[in-house]
């Protein structure tokens, strides 16, 4: 079988791709059963295969093609197109077989099919609600808010070693001091199992919004190749840090965060949207054990951007 997952939900790629096939003449085809792509663009109407007589045309090959992830739209055309012909059909064989056996009939096959109509139809809403939204000018306006002009932020390299006691922290410190390796000596203490057994207790770089504010205040105030003197307390325990190197982080350009910025863009407008829809209608909440209505909950708030 050549299937390729065709099923999307409201992941924000797949609302809200838009993807042109086009493609020159082919090469030889290794899969004769497929199609041959257009030498050039072509009525979306066109037919380019049929099973039992029902139709796929290009408009259906060009949907299919928005579905994909976004590595496998980087393949040539001359590869995609048949591949995308091959499992059209093998979708439609497939429903056209279920549908003679009378599956379509059964019904938890019918609650499946009325979840995936329900999802397709919220997916439409959404996108109407978002696109609008989503252009240049929006995504310009959200760069200048929150990159351009700001102070380029601090960074810095650093590890640790975590131990539960004040004490075990203190030893830590004078093994250190005393000329013991920091890398093999995290390796051997430090409960902070996932730094310090791949990586010497090496935390890479970080901003000082990145880390909790007990940890990032103690390795911000310290200068490069510093080991702090006295145990940094957190609610995870005490930390041994060394601050490896330090940076200072550039104000990325427009292009180099314009994904980030859209996906933040798009979580934000779906959000306003769901919002909409359910100051829209009433919506009781019951308690599975009495059956009872439950206050009302709070309104929620707006989803925050993510961190940049």
């Amino acid at each position: 079988m050549r299937l390729i997952p065709h099923a999307f939900g409201l992941a924000a790629a797949a609302l809200f791709a838009t993807t042109t096939l086009c493609t020159p003449s082919f090469a030889a085809d290794p899969a004769p059963a497929a199609a041959s792509a257009p030498a050039k663009p072509a009525d979306p109407n066109a037919v380019v295969a049929t099973v039992n007589g029902e139709k796929i045309t290009l408009a259906d090959v060009q949907t299919a093609m928005v579905s994909l992830p976004p590595q496998m739209r980087q393949l040539p055309p001359n590869l995609i197109f048949p591949m995308l012909v091959n499992q059209l059909a093998d979708q439609k064989a497939i429903l056209i077989t279920a549908q003679k056996e009378g599956l379509d009939k059964k019904p938890e096959t019918q609650q499946l099919m009325t979840n995936a109509a329900n999802t397709a139809l919220q997916n439409a809403w959404l996108s109407e609600q978002v696109m609008p939204h989503l252009n240049d000018d929006a995504i310009k306006q959200y760069y200048d808010q929150n990159y351009a002009g700001k102070p380029a932020e601090k960074e810095v390299h650093a590890r640790h070693i975590l131990v539960k006691t004040e004490a075990e922290a203190n030893d830590v410190i004078k093994k250190l001091k005393a000329g013991a390796d920091f890398g093999k000596l995290a390796a051997e203490v430090s409960t902070d199992k996932g730094s310090a057994q791949q990586n010497g207790g090496d935390l890479g770089w970080f901003k000082k919004t990145d880390m909790i504010p007990a940890f990032s205040d103690a390795a911000f105030a310290m200068k490069k190749g510093e080991i702090s003197s006295t145990p940094v307390k957190s609610q995870y325990g005490y930390h041994v840090i060394q601050v490896l190197d330090t940076r200072t982080d550039p104000i990325p350009t427009l292009d180099a965060v314009r994904d980030k910025i859209r996906q933040a863009l798009i979580q934000k407008y779906v959000r306003e949207a769901v919002d909409k829809a359910t100051t829209q209608v009433k919506i009781v909440r019951f308690d599975p054990n009495t059956g009872k209505p439950l206050p009302d909950a709070p309104a929620p708030a707006s989803a925050a951007a993510p961190k940049k």
